[in-house]
C-alpha cells in the first residue's frame, strides 16, 4: 500500500467519523410520541369557551345597569332647568300669601278670605305637581347649617338655637331627586362672644391700711 493510498483512506475515515457526529442521533423505533388526547383538548377549550361567555355576560349585565341608571337619571333630572324656572312662581306665590297679613285674614271680608284661600290651594297644586316630577320644598329653619344645601345670607343672635343652626329662612330650598335644585337662602345663629379676661391686679393697685 503506497502513502496515497494511506492518506485518502485516512481522509475518508474522518469524514465518515464527522458526518456520523453532525447527523441526529437515530431514534430508538421503539419509543414513539404520544398522540394528542382528543378529550383533554376538548376540555380546554371548552373551560375557555365558558370563561369567554361569563366575562360577555358580565360586560352585558354592566351595560344593561348603566343604561337603565342612564335612562332613569335623564327621566329624573332631565327636567331641572323648566322645574328651576317654575320655581319663580312657586316663590312668587309665597311672597303674595306671605302679603296677606294676619290683620287681611282675621278681617272676616268674603272675598279676601276667597282670594287667600284660592292663593293657598293653587300653591299646594304646585307643589304637588313638583313633588309628582321628583322636586320637594324644604325649610330648614332650627336644623344644623350645611353649606351643601344651605346658603347662608347673614349671621344673626338667637336665645334658644345653639351656633350654628338656622335661625330664620329667607328663601325655601328645593332638591330635585338626591339633588339640591335650589339652596335654601338662610340666617345662621352667630357664636356668644368670647368672655374678656379680667385685667390682673397687683399689689400696688390695692392701696394699704393708711
Amino acid at each position: 500500500m503506497t502513502d496515497q493510498t494511506a492518506r485518502q483512506q485516512a481522509a475518508e475515515a474522518a469524514a465518515e467519523a464527522e458526518n456520523a457526529s453532525a447527523a441526529p442521533p437515530a431514534q430508538d423505533p421503539a419509543v414513539q410520541p404520544s398522540p394528542p388526547d382528543p378529550l383533554l383538548e376538548a376540555r380546554q377549550e371548552a373551560g375557555e369557551l365558558k370563561d369567554r361567555l361569563l366575562r360577555t355576560l358580565a360586560e352585558m349585565e354592566n351595560l344593561r345597569k348603566r343604561t337603565e341608571r342612564e335612562v332613569a337619571d335623564a327621566r329624573l333630572y332631565g327636567n331641572a332647568t323648566f322645574a328651576r324656572d317654575v320655581l319663580a312662581v312657586a316663590d312668587n306665590m309665597q311672597r303674595a300669601l306671605d302679603a296677606m297679613g294676619p290683620e287681611l285674614r282675621e278681617s272676616g271680608d268674603a272675598k279676601a278670605k276667597s282670594l287667600i284661600e284660592g292663593v293657598e290651594l293653587t300653591e299646594r297644586e304646585l307643589l304637588k305637581v313638583l313633588e309628582k316630577h321628583g322636586v320637594k320644598k324644604f325649610s330648614p329653619e332650627g336644623e344644623k347649617f350645611d353649606p351643601n344645601v344651605h346658603q347662608a345670607m347673614f349671621e344673626m343672635e338667637h336665645p334658644e338655637l345653639p351656633p350654628g343652626h338656622v335661625a330664620q329662612v329667607m328663601q325655601a330650598g328645593y332638591m330635585l331627586g338626591d339633588r339640591v335644585l335650589r339652596p335654601a337662602m338662610v340666617a345662621v345663629v352667630k357664636a356668644a362672644p368670647k368672655p374678656q379676661a379680667a385685667p390682673a391686679t397687683s399689689a400696688n393697685d390695692n392701696p394699704g391700711p393708711a
